[in-house]
């Protein structure tokens, strides 16, 4: 094997063994195989020296990156302290990054990402060795074999989170997760029950005991969640101020009482003779209902619960809602599209964007947006109909 030098590759062969080298300064040397080596000692992810070398046909290229090694570690550029797997990285991301600082719904969807998905098919390639078409073959293998857009969606967001966190940690230096294309998501065009339809929904509800569940989220456009969440201590009928700080959901298998998602949807809303009259209407329920389960009752606080007492599971109350809205013969939404058919209502109403946009819990104004300049017929027939009167003077005759 040659002897180990770290000169220039233009100077004179006869300076290039009798250089000496400072520390970190690096070598280029050539191995028996013909191969050349350049090796340096350079900034690891875990703040110590590591030693590293790359490979190359000739001493030049060595020596280029030499250098290149050496300006990134100058530029506190790191490089991995080990070389880790993708799905060791995963599993490390989601338990040591993921499930302390994400609700604990978010860390049960990219769990179930990571273990169905991705690490199946990607996790055995070295993390500082994934490339943008891998990923990128394997989200197009997802969609042949028949996965949805939005969950496909859904992989790369969550690979592509892991990986963001990964460049932080100096494991990287891209996250090629960012640069795969894919198809735009398109979701269903939503006609929400207007007007009309709500009232009709319901009047036939009236005597369901959920009934004021629907008043409260036909008014004030709650989520699922929102409502089942709502404590007693929430509400204050002297103030007449109906606080939304927590939500009901499904955690590991068991109902959980958790704070809402965002600063927004944590909101103060004023209380409304309708929604007075149903609140106190469900307290008679579930007084009466305390009453004749006294051995069986829970006490939990919450507003809207089960005959003993307990949480409602959101499922249930979904159900309850499709079948009222079967027997009462109602056009099929879901039940979160009640936000939707308020958001519209409101917008219908001249309500402000603003005020919907703290009425219904948005984080950010473009989520209110994009449902106030959704356009349906009926706002197309008025619109229509007022440049027609314009121009001809007359309705439509419609």
């Amino acid at each position: 094997m040659a002897a180990r030098n770290s000169a220039s590759p233009d100077e004179p062969e006869g300076r290039k063994g009798k250089r000496g080298r400072a520390n970190g300064e690096g070598t280029v040397f050539q191995r028996k195989d013909g191969r050349w080596v350049a090796e340096a000692y350079v900034l690891a992810s875990d703040g110590s020296l590591k030693r590293v070398q790359r490979y190359a046909r000739t001493r030049k290229e060595a020596y280029n990156k030499l250098t290149s090694l050496q300006e990134n570690s100058n530029r506190n550029v790191a490089v991995p302290d080990r070389p880790w797997k993708l799905g060791e990285y995963l599993d490390y991301w989601l338990e040591h990054v993921a499930k302390p600082s994400v609700r604990a719904t978010t860390y049960a969807k990219y769990e179930q990402t990571v273990r169905l998905y991705l690490k199946p098919t990607l996790g055995s390639q070295r993390l500082d060795r994934l490339r943008v078409a891998k990923i990128q073959t394997f989200l197009n293998g997802r969609l042949k074999g028949g996965d949805s857009v939005a969950k496909v969606h859904a992989m790369r967001t969550t690979l592509s989170s892991a990986l963001t966190r990964a460049m932080r940690e100096e494991l990287i230096t891209v996250n090629p997760a960012r640069l795969v294309t894919l198809p735009a998501e398109s979701p269903e065009r939503l006609k929400p029950w207007n007007a009309e339809e709500a009232k009709r929904f319901l009047n036939h509800a009236r005597n369901h005991h959920l009934y004021p569940a629907f008043v409260l989220m036909l008014l004030y456009g709650l989520r699922r969640g929102e409502v089942l969440g709502l404590a007693w201590d929430d509400v204050d009928f002297e103030q007449d101020v109906m606080s939304i700080r927590r939500q009901i959901q499904r955690v590991d298998g068991s109902l959980a009482l958790v704070e809402v998602k965002t600063r927004a949807g944590r909101r103060s809303l004023p209380l409304l003779s309708w929604a007075r009259d149903a609140l106190i209407q469900q307290a008679e329920w579930q007084a009466q209902k305390r009453r004749s389960a006294a051995s069986t009752w829970e006490e939990t606080d919450l507003v809207f619960t089960t005959r003993t007492g307990r949480a409602i599971q959101p499922r249930s109350l979904s159900r309850s809602f499709e079948r009222l809205s079967e027997s009462a013969g109602m056009r099929p939404i879901r039940l979160h599209d009640l936000r939707h058919s308020v958001a519209s209502l409101l917008k219908r109403s001249g309500v402000a964007p603003r005020d919907a946009m703290e009425i219904l819990g948005h984080s950010r104004i473009s989520v209110t947006m994009e449902i106030y300049t959704h356009s349906d017929e009926s706002t197309q027939r008025e619109g229509l109909g007022r440049l027609g009167g314009t121009l001809f003077g007359e309705d439509d005759g419609a």
